[in-house]
């Protein structure tokens, strides 16, 4: 799912989302607006990933949608 689509549907999504990631709150969710580097910044943030393995979270994410 590309960017635009996910943009499009972040309010359907952001529950997928919290279920996956319940450190997120509804305020990060509401700034990331489907923005991909805010949200992987955020869960790198949450969890204490590194950047890459919080990108690559969120990359594995977007192709179960």
């Amino acid at each position: 799912m590309n960017e635009d689509r996910i943009k499009g549907k972040w309010k359907q999504l952001s529950g997928t989302i919290k279920e996956k990631w319940g450190k997120l709150t509804d305020d990060d969710l509401k700034v990331a607006e489907g923005n991909r580097e805010y949200l992987a910044g955020k869960i790198q943030e949450r969890y204490g990933y590194a950047k890459d393995e919080a990108e690559k979270h969120v990359r594995d994410f977007e192709g179960t949608l």
